[in-house]
């Protein structure tokens, strides 16, 4: 790809740009990232577990796996401890085992984590208090109190960004490594929360034939595979802000296949890899064909994700997937679809369409989060449980009749008690998200209903498949 650079998205017009006052304070920021180390993915590089991410997006694609994403709508320099760090991967994984059970295939975790910082916002500013100031752009562009001091993008905040990034990549591997994702581990299945009894009795039996089949495994022996004493937790974020990404892009050697090394017929090659995650994503405001993040994401090895909603043209998506994939690797591309419950049916089959009679294989993955969101009667923002699901259950039933694969879904969710969603087995109403509402953007999940989806979604495989 001769044309293209990690800056050749500089002469390109972007969405969501940060203005900052400190010219020189972001130079300097972006000159001490550009020295910085890429983050180590956990035991090898990041150009190793970016190229297994990738193969095994592929299989999800031919719809041989399934890829559960989830995270914190707006991750804060805060989140990074131990705590919260290991209360999303227990989450990640739970959930994980449920929908491996529900669909008879392997499930490739992957987290919004170490990274998912900055957050597009519909307007650069706000009016608090009757004071306007700078709207809360994400812990690496400025402070969330509403004050305009501290609204004030501040260019080392991108520094801090890399540090805590890689301080939670560093305990993830060191706990993923000591056994935090050990199948033989006891894990929270707790179902007090359920208040229906036929619901409550429903997950039980899930609950049980998942704790069989893992006895089971370790009676016979085949419990002894690496991949039930630990797992691989991919890391992604959205790549909004590209000073940042640019200066962490790497020119690193490829993975060698091994069959190709056996034969010692593969010569070495390198690639631009942006090593600040694993998967990085466009958002629905930053996709212009013509814009920056669409010249940046073009260039780089990761596999990408590319969120599509209402306002996406078909012929604008196939346009789309030509620039960043013209060769057309399967799987290379993630389409995240976030049309809403009550509008997915009125657009998801004519985008699956167009895909199809493309050529391009991509991995279908459902985003339930983002087109249902809804503010209270007190101006409080919300999501209800069962648009959540509707628009899970319409997009499996869209792909089967479509002869397609939905490959996964994308969650905004925590390993918290947080009241921020509406409805689950909890019953909780709108008058209870006043009792912990501790977002700092969109409302999340809580493990609770983030749990229970998993359930549901793995007794919709269920019954598609006759089981």
């Amino acid at each position: 790809m001769a044309d293209w650079t990690p800056s050749s998205w500089t002469t390109k017009p972007i969405k969501q740009d940060v203005v900052y006052e400190d010219a020189q304070g972001v130079k300097d920021a972006l000159t001490r990232l550009q020295k910085l180390p890429p983050a180590r993915h956990y035991s090898r590089g990041a150009a190793h577990y970016i190229a297994n991410l990738k193969a095994s997006l592929r299989e999800v694609a031919l719809g041989n796996a399934f890829v559960l994403q989830g995270g914190d709508c707006a991750e804060l320099f805060d989140y990074c401890n131990q705590e919260m760090i290991e209360a999303k991967v227990k989450l990640l994984l739970q959930m994980s085992l449920v929908l491996i059970w529900g669909a008879n295939k392997p499930v490739i975790r992957i987290a919004r984590i170490a990274g998912q910082f900055a957050k597009p916002r519909s307007s650069p500013t706000e009016t608090v208090n009757g004071v306007e100031m700078p709207s809360f752009r994400g812990d690496n562009i400025n402070g969330f109190d509403a004050d305009p001091e501290i609204r004030k993008p501040d260019p080392s905040r991108l520094v801090s960004a890399y540090f805590h990034s890689a301080a939670t990549l560093n305990y993830l591997r060191a706990s993923l490594s000591s056994g935090l994702a050990d199948l033989h581990s006891p894990l929270d299945w707790g179902l007090g929360h359920v208040i229906t009894p036929a619901i409550k009795e429903q997950y039980s039996k899930i609950v049980s034939a998942v704790k069989d089949a893992l006895r089971f495994m370790r009676t016979v022996g085949i419990d002894k595979d690496r991949g039930v004493e630990t797992a691989d937790i991919y890391t992604s974020h959205e790549g909004l802000s590209l000073e940042y990404e640019q200066t962490l892009t790497r020119n690193l050697r490829d993975p060698i296949e091994r069959s190709a090394r056996n034969i010692g017929s593969a010569e070495p090659t390198s690639s631009f890899y942006a090593t600040s995650a694993h998967f990085l994503w466009i958002g629905d405001r930053t996709r212009q064909l013509n814009g920056a993040h669409i010249e940046f994401f073009r260039g780089i090895a990761n596999p990408i994700g590319i969120k599509i909603g209402p306002s996406m043209a078909a012929d604008e998506l196939v346009a789309l997937l030509d620039v960043v994939n013209p060769r057309k690797e399967i799987g290379k591309v993630t389409l995240i679809s976030r049309y809403g419950a009550s509008k997915i049916a009125q657009f998801l089959p004519g985008h699956i369409a167009a895909v199809k009679a493309s050529g391009h294989v991509p991995v279908w993955q459902c985003d339930p989060m983002h087109g249902n969101t809804q503010a209270t009667p007190s101006g409080v923002k919300t999501r209800h449980f069962t648009d959540i699901l509707a628009e899970l259950k319409q997009a499996l039933e869209i792909h089967r009749a479509a002869g397609s694969f939905l490959g996964g879904m994308h969650l905004e969710l925590t390993g918290e008690a947080v009241t921020e969603c509406v409805g689950g087995a909890a019953g909780l109403t709108e008058d209870g998200l006043g009792e912990r509402y501790t977002t700092f953007c969109d409302p999340r999940l809580n493990e609770k209903q983030a749990l229970e989806l998993a359930f549901l979604v793995a007794g919709f495989y269920r019954e598609e498949e006759g089981q």
